[in-house]
């Protein structure tokens, strides 16, 4: 692994101020390697972050990988990453002109990462200098404390995936100085959740709260709530009570485990929560990156395709450009490439406001013909296009944007499969053109860990009780054992978990019909390293 040489420098420094002068925005500062293929297989596993701490699960990553490339060698491009500055490896065999695109490739993700509100926790800090001390902290700690090290490492990465990364990020973009927590508690949870009342009544306190608010200084938000008290007598105990239990509660179970565990806060085993929170930390990283990955690779396809076909330095590099081009964007009949999907949204969006159709005059027409007509000529689409890689995740933005339109004009489809029996192999047939389908298809590939929470009434008598809310997926049975013995290895004492299970029951003979689906709740109880499991 090299630097760039400063030919290949001087193109890079040309292609941003290109990016620039076309609306990106990103650091001056840029690193870029050369590396070869076995470089990238070895970096991979760890998120190509060199200084990640060392863990033997990214060794049999890279045998496996090494294994795979053996049968079928391939050659990726680049990768970057998101620190300070940020940090891109391209292949040592990539020609000047696969450069420059995939430079503006690069670019584009680097923007993403500067200016996507759901990285703002990563723009105060480098990762890789963090990692280093992470990594020089945990070689220290085997020394001392040999193996124990890699299973605490273990159980901890078995729950990393149910950080509360939401939580975390909701906290950057919170000003005391607006609100207060005693008015948020009274809009957000009293009105609406402990005495609900009606719109009109919720909006007369919105009112009452604007013109107290017409007082100087806290004068104002002082008199409001003494005509709130009057009013709700009940209110000032059950904000009491509601900060009271805030504050016994930690956000996710890695945290709670630091906080609260018996066993981690005992004098000998203290070291384990700096491992602990080096995972937690890692992690919620990582998380924008895992849930922004469509827009993420759409963003920067768009670009890369939009500046090289502009640029001079394409000439003669036509042909070749349209082969690897093609090969990244070309979206598939069956299965899903974000970069292609991404990609055309972003070209969909643009085109549309651009023609004003995310208007409210745009929205009432219901005749089609009248719709495909409509044009305000706005020219508002690369302005609309960037506030949306600003505030949007994978989530939002294919809630938002896939709709009937984006269907039919890139005439889209889910994909059935069926046995043919006859011939016995495998049948794929149009099964919806439906954008409410196709959507649902796009969200199923999402990443949406489970949703489990720390249940305090039930945690007695030593026992961690945790809540599983079913939402529509179960948890995979085979790790629950493994899983649950690392979380009583680090809580100390004995774990229940209560989670639904699903009883499927055929809808037919036709593949086409879907099948009922009755859930059953069930406890487990990991207690001294036996796994009970009781329906309830």
């Amino acid at each position: 692994m090299e630097l760039i040489d400063q030919k290949t420098k001087a193109i890079m420094e040309g292609c941003k101020e290109r990016a620039r002068s076309a609306g990106l925005r990103f650091g001056d500062e840029t690193l870029e390697y050369l590396v070869t293929n076995r470089d990238m297989l070895e970096l991979a596993p760890k998120m190509m972050i060199p200084t990640l701490y060392d863990y033997w699960v990214h060794d049999v990553e890279v045998l496996r990988e090494k294994g795979k490339y053996e049968l079928y060698p391939g050659n990726p491009y680049e990768t970057v990453i998101n620190t300070r500055p940020a940090i891109s490896f391209y292949n040592d065999n990539n020609p000047d002109w696969l450069n420059v695109m995939i430079f503006y490739h690069v670019l584009a993700h680097i923007d993403f990462f500067q200016n996507n509100l759901y990285f703002r926790h990563t723009w105060d800090y480098d990762l890789t200098g963090q990692a280093l001390a992470d990594k020089r902290l945990i070689a220290r700690l085997r020394s001392e404390h040999g193996r124990w090290v890699d299973y605490v490492i273990e159980f901890a990465r078995g729950i990393d995936n149910l950080v509360d990364f939401h939580g975390e990020l909701s906290h950057l973009h919170r000003s005391d100085k607006d609100c207060s927590a005693r008015l948020n508690f009274f809009f957000d949870v009293f009105l609406q959740q402990q005495r609900p009342v009606t719109t009109s009544e919720y909006m007369k306190q919105v009112e009452a709260y604007n013109q107290a608010c017409s007082e100087p200084g806290e004068m104002g938000e002082q008199s409001f709530f003494a005509g709130v008290v009057r009013k709700y007598p009940e209110f000032e105990a059950a904000f009491d009570r509601h900060e009271s239990e805030k504050s016994q509660k930690s956000p996710d179970l890695l945290q709670f485990l630091i906080d609260h565990s018996p066993m981690l806060n005992s004098e000998e085993n203290r070291w384990m929560k700096s491992v602990l929170q080096i995972v937690r930390t890692t992690s919620i990283y990582f998380q924008p990156q895992i849930r922004t990955k469509i827009m993420n690779e759409g963003w920067a396809s768009y670009w890369h395709e939009t500046l090289f076909l502009q640029d001079d330095r394409i000439q003669g590099h036509e042909i070749p450009f349209a082969r690897v081009n093609a090969g990244v964007t070309a979206m598939p009949r069956v299965g899903l490439n974000p970069y292609a999907l991404g990609m055309r949204l972003f070209y969909f969006i643009e085109e549309a406001a651009d023609r004003g159709c995310y208007s409210f005059d745009y929205r009432r027409l219901n005749n089609m013909e009248q719709k495909r007509h409509f044009d305000q000529k706005t020219g508002k689409g690369s302005e609309y296009i960037f506030e949306v890689r600003e505030n949007y995740s994978d989530f939002t933005f294919l809630n938002n944007f896939v709709d009937q339109d984006f269907i039919d004009h890139n005439q889209l489809f889910v994909a059935g499969k069926r046995l043919d029996e006859e011939r016995m192999v495998w049948q794929y047939y149009v099964k919806s053109r439906h954008a409410d389908d196709y959507r649902q298809m796009l969200f199923d590939s999402l990443y949406h860990p489970p949703r489990i929470l720390l249940d305090h009434e039930k945690s007695r008598e030593g026992d961690l009780c945790l809540n599983h809310i079913i939402e529509g997926k179960p948890l995979v049975a085979e790790y629950i054992a493994n899983t649950m013995l690392g979380i009583e290895f680090l809580w100390g004492g004995p774990v229940c978990l209560e989670t639904s299970e699903a009883e499927i029951k055929s809808g037919g003979e036709e593949a086409e019909t879907p099948a009922a689906v009755n859930w059953k709740r069930v406890r487990y109880r990991m207690k001294e390293r036996t796994l009970e499991r009781t329906l309830l």
